[in-house]
């Protein structure tokens, strides 16, 4: 009596395990409405990147004129300069039409296209947040995976154990200690990595010797946000598997006589990936926000120590800039799991 109802749940289940390592074909429909979506939601991103600086700081030509201008004539004549004493509706138009043709304004504090800046500033976030997340999805899912297969065994209560210690940690406090630790050393133990900066005095970047240097000037702020998303990938991994664990059609792949390692590898790891997958995609918005305080923390002179430094003026062209291509870099990454998303759960209607 009890078995009847659980038949159609049993056989969709089944039906899910079956088909999620194949591939679905997206129509230009699916694709187009995605499209659609991100790119409404990009537009309304650069309506509130506008208004959002003018309302944490409504008139920053009196931070610009701090120490440098003591008259509101010369305060007037700063705002003038910048276009600041433009009607709001003025200035977001401007703001709009400079968007769409690729101007992002000049930085108040450089006075350089932001554009360009960004550009000289991005290759070293680049390898920050693009290495750390590699590094922290390929650990994170094998920790969390053979700690979900290894349930109750020594492996899954010291990872465990391990993963919450560093998830709790946030990621400025971690990077200070891990910088405490091993940049600039305690007691006797001396300091391993660079204290700091991204290329040692007087070395050329462009050299062989150059590139190891920033290699290593970069070991440990890498380090610290991989740990940082180790975690927190190993334990999303590890609850997807013990759900996907409990699935009839993993004990009838054992049935078959599979080894135990083709079941974990090819049936209940895929099913498990599907949440995982959108939640890569959702933390790579933290990721970026992590990069800001650990090139902070470590000097790394990316987009993340150039917003911070924007921020004491604020300098509202360069925040906009800056913040306008985090949201962009998240808004494309979504879309892209979305569309993967689609292909591997065919739950998704097309």
């Amino acid at each position: 009596m009890s078995a009847a109802p659980e038949a159609p749940a049993l056989a969709n289940r089944s039906r899910l395990a079956r088909t999620a390592g194949a591939r679905r074909t997206l129509s230009w429909g699916f694709i187009g409405r995605r499209a659609l979506g991100s790119a409404v939601t990009l537009f309304f991103i650069l309506v509130v990147n506008f208004f959002l600086f003018r309302v944490i700081n409504p008139h920053p030509e009196r931070t610009l004129a701090r120490g440098r201008a003591n008259t509101p004539e010369q305060i007037h004549l700063i705002a003038e300069r910048l276009g600041l004493n433009q009607p709001l509706p003025q200035q977001f138009w401007t703001y709009l039409t400079n968007i769409f043709t690729g101007n992002l304004g000049v930085s108040y504090e450089y006075g350089e296209p932001v554009a360009s800046m960004i550009l000289q500033r991005l290759w070293p976030s680049l390898i920050l947040v693009g290495t750390s997340t590699v590094l922290a999805i390929i650990i994170g899912l094998w920790i969390g995976k053979r700690a979900a297969w290894y349930r109750g065994r020594a492996f899954d209560k010291v990872s465990t154990t391990g993963t919450i210690i560093v998830y709790a940690m946030p990621d400025w406090w971690l990077g200070l200690l891990l910088f405490m630790l091993l940049a600039v050393g305690f007691g006797s133990f001396p300091g391993l990595f660079p204290i700091g900066g991204l290329n040692s005095p007087g070395m050329n970047p462009w050299s062989f010797a150059g590139v190891i240097d920033e290699a290593w000037h970069l070991t440990l702020p890498v380090l610290t946000l991989t740990l940082a998303y180790v975690a927190e990938y190993s334990i999303v991994m590890r609850s997807s598997m013990l759900d996907e664990m409990g699935e009839p059609y993993l004990q009838t792949a054992r049935a078959k006589g599979l080894p135990d390692a083709l079941v974990r590898r090819r049936h209940a790891a895929p099913n498990a990936m599907l949440p995982v997958m959108t939640m890569i995609s959702l933390d790579l918005a933290f990721s970026v926000g992590g990069a800001i305080t650990i090139e902070t923390v470590f000097s790394i002179p990316g987009l993340g120590l150039l917003t911070s430094d924007a921020l004491r003026i604020p300098d509202i062209p360069m925040l906009q800039g800056t913040f306008l291509m985090f949201s962009t870099v998240v808004v494309i990454a979504n879309f892209l799991a979305n569309l993967f998303y689609a292909v591997r759960d065919p739950r998704v209607k097309l």
